[in-house]
Protein backbone atom coordinates (compact mmCIF):
# COMPACT_ATOMS: atom_id res chain seq x y z
CA UNK A 1 0.00 0.00 0.00
CA UNK A 2 2.86 2.29 0.72
CA UNK A 3 4.24 1.94 -2.53
CA UNK A 4 0.92 2.97 -4.18
CA UNK A 5 0.57 6.35 -2.40
CA UNK A 6 4.23 7.16 -2.92
CA UNK A 7 4.29 8.32 -5.78
CA UNK A 8 1.10 10.43 -5.29
CA UNK A 9 2.85 11.99 -1.73
CA UNK A 10 6.38 13.06 -3.84
CA UNK A 11 3.65 14.90 -6.80
CA UNK A 12 1.93 17.01 -4.22
CA UNK A 13 5.26 17.86 -2.48
CA UNK A 14 6.71 18.33 -5.81
CA UNK A 15 4.17 20.32 -6.73
CA UNK A 16 3.72 22.51 -3.72
CA UNK A 17 7.46 22.73 -3.47
CA UNK A 18 7.39 24.31 -6.95
CA UNK A 19 4.42 26.62 -5.98
CA UNK A 20 6.43 27.66 -3.08
CA UNK A 21 9.43 28.57 -4.88
CA UNK A 22 7.94 30.47 -7.78
CA UNK A 23 5.87 32.91 -5.53
CA UNK A 24 9.33 33.38 -3.69
CA UNK A 25 11.32 34.09 -6.26
CA UNK A 26 8.69 36.24 -8.26
CA UNK A 27 10.27 39.42 -9.47
CA UNK A 28 8.80 42.15 -7.18
CA UNK A 29 6.07 44.14 -8.92
CA UNK A 30 6.89 47.17 -11.17
CA UNK A 31 6.46 50.70 -9.91
CA UNK A 32 3.84 52.98 -12.74
CA UNK A 33 4.97 55.74 -13.40
CA UNK A 34 1.67 57.46 -12.13
CA UNK A 35 2.37 60.25 -9.46
CA UNK A 36 0.61 58.53 -5.69
CA UNK A 37 -2.04 59.64 -4.30
CA UNK A 38 -1.20 62.64 -1.74
CA UNK A 39 -0.18 65.08 -4.51
CA UNK A 40 3.30 63.80 -4.21
CA UNK A 41 5.42 64.60 -7.21
CA UNK A 42 6.60 61.51 -9.28
CA UNK A 43 10.39 60.05 -8.02
CA UNK A 44 13.08 60.79 -10.44
CA UNK A 45 13.68 57.42 -11.48
CA UNK A 46 10.28 57.88 -13.33
CA UNK A 47 11.29 60.93 -14.92
CA UNK A 48 14.18 59.87 -16.16
CA UNK A 49 12.08 56.79 -17.86
CA UNK A 50 10.00 59.86 -19.46
CA UNK A 51 12.48 59.70 -22.56
CA UNK A 52 11.13 58.45 -25.25
CA UNK A 53 13.53 55.18 -26.38
CA UNK A 54 12.35 55.97 -29.74
CA UNK A 55 14.29 59.07 -30.34
CA UNK A 56 18.06 58.44 -30.96
CA UNK A 57 21.14 60.83 -29.04
CA UNK A 58 22.59 62.91 -31.16
CA UNK A 59 26.32 61.45 -31.98
CA UNK A 60 29.22 63.35 -30.93
CA UNK A 61 31.39 61.45 -33.44
CA UNK A 62 32.11 60.50 -36.84
CA UNK A 63 34.33 58.77 -38.90
CA UNK A 64 36.24 59.79 -41.70
CA UNK A 65 37.63 57.15 -44.02
CA UNK A 66 41.35 57.97 -45.21
CA UNK A 67 40.87 58.19 -49.11
CA UNK A 68 43.27 55.65 -50.19
CA UNK A 69 44.82 52.24 -48.78
CA UNK A 70 48.56 52.11 -47.10
CA UNK A 71 50.45 49.42 -48.64
CA UNK A 72 53.63 48.64 -46.48
CA UNK A 73 56.56 46.37 -47.35
CA UNK A 74 57.66 43.40 -45.29
CA UNK A 75 61.13 42.68 -45.78
CA UNK A 76 62.86 40.13 -44.12
CA UNK A 77 66.78 39.12 -44.79
CA UNK A 78 67.17 42.16 -47.14
CA UNK A 79 64.42 40.85 -49.36
CA UNK A 80 60.43 41.51 -50.00
CA UNK A 81 58.75 39.01 -48.27
CA UNK A 82 54.93 39.95 -48.69
CA UNK A 83 52.81 43.79 -48.89
CA UNK A 84 50.67 44.73 -46.10
CA UNK A 85 47.62 46.49 -47.73
CA UNK A 86 45.87 48.66 -44.59
CA UNK A 87 42.58 50.93 -44.80
CA UNK A 88 42.26 53.42 -41.69
CA UNK A 89 39.07 55.31 -40.89
CA UNK A 90 39.53 58.43 -38.14
CA UNK A 91 36.81 58.87 -35.00
CA UNK A 92 36.90 62.22 -34.61
CA UNK A 93 34.72 64.97 -33.35
CA UNK A 94 31.87 65.87 -35.14
CA UNK A 95 32.81 68.61 -38.16
CA UNK A 96 36.25 67.63 -37.88
CA UNK A 97 36.07 65.96 -41.97
CA UNK A 98 37.61 69.18 -43.44
CA UNK A 99 40.66 69.21 -41.25
CA UNK A 100 41.26 65.43 -41.72
CA UNK A 101 41.26 66.21 -45.12
CA UNK A 102 42.69 68.80 -45.26
CA UNK A 103 45.77 66.96 -43.27
CA UNK A 104 45.46 63.99 -44.75
CA UNK A 105 48.85 64.34 -46.94
CA UNK A 106 51.13 65.07 -43.30
CA UNK A 107 48.53 61.82 -41.78
CA UNK A 108 49.21 60.08 -44.13
CA UNK A 109 53.38 60.28 -44.00
CA UNK A 110 53.11 59.81 -40.62
CA UNK A 111 51.13 56.78 -40.69
CA UNK A 112 53.46 55.45 -42.95
CA UNK A 113 56.33 55.73 -40.67
CA UNK A 114 54.11 54.24 -37.80
CA UNK A 115 53.58 51.42 -40.27
CA UNK A 116 57.27 50.52 -41.23
CA UNK A 117 58.12 51.17 -38.39
CA UNK A 118 55.86 48.10 -37.15
CA UNK A 119 56.98 46.03 -40.05
CA UNK A 120 60.56 46.63 -39.31
CA UNK A 121 59.59 45.50 -36.13
CA UNK A 122 58.08 42.26 -37.51
CA UNK A 123 54.94 42.84 -36.47
CA UNK A 124 53.16 41.68 -39.51
CA UNK A 125 54.88 38.86 -39.47
CA UNK A 126 53.79 35.22 -38.59
CA UNK A 127 49.87 35.90 -36.65
CA UNK A 128 50.18 38.97 -37.13
CA UNK A 129 46.26 39.63 -36.79
CA UNK A 130 46.21 39.15 -33.33
CA UNK A 131 45.06 41.70 -30.46
CA UNK A 132 48.19 41.50 -28.83
CA UNK A 133 50.08 42.49 -32.40
CA UNK A 134 47.72 45.23 -33.02
CA UNK A 135 46.92 46.77 -29.90
CA UNK A 136 49.94 48.92 -29.91
CA UNK A 137 50.01 49.67 -33.71
CA UNK A 138 46.28 51.42 -33.01
CA UNK A 139 48.09 52.99 -29.63
CA UNK A 140 50.58 54.16 -32.16
CA UNK A 141 48.51 55.35 -34.58
CA UNK A 142 46.08 57.39 -32.87
CA UNK A 143 49.11 59.33 -31.15
CA UNK A 144 50.52 59.88 -34.51
CA UNK A 145 46.88 61.36 -35.68
CA UNK A 146 46.30 63.21 -32.17
CA UNK A 147 49.81 65.08 -32.72
CA UNK A 148 48.95 66.14 -35.73
CA UNK A 149 45.03 67.06 -35.31
CA UNK A 150 44.62 67.08 -31.40
CA UNK A 151 42.71 65.60 -29.10
CA UNK A 152 39.35 65.94 -31.65
CA UNK A 153 40.81 62.63 -32.85
CA UNK A 154 39.53 59.53 -30.61
CA UNK A 155 40.68 56.51 -32.31
CA UNK A 156 42.00 55.36 -35.77
CA UNK A 157 40.11 52.13 -36.54
CA UNK A 158 41.79 49.07 -38.85
CA UNK A 159 38.96 48.96 -41.19
CA UNK A 160 40.59 46.19 -43.43
CA UNK A 161 44.29 44.62 -43.82
CA UNK A 162 45.46 41.93 -45.69
CA UNK A 163 49.42 40.16 -46.52
CA UNK A 164 49.82 39.18 -49.71
CA UNK A 165 53.29 37.23 -49.33
CA UNK A 166 55.47 37.41 -52.07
Amino acid sequence: MLSKLLPVILLIVGTAGGIGAGIALAPAPEETAEAPEGGAEKPEKAEEEEKDPSEPEEPTREFVKMTSQFVVPVVEREELSSLVVVSLSLETDIGMTEKVHAYEPKLRDMFLQVLFDHANMGGFAGAFTRSDMLTPLRTALREAAQKELGKGVHDVLIVEMTRQDV
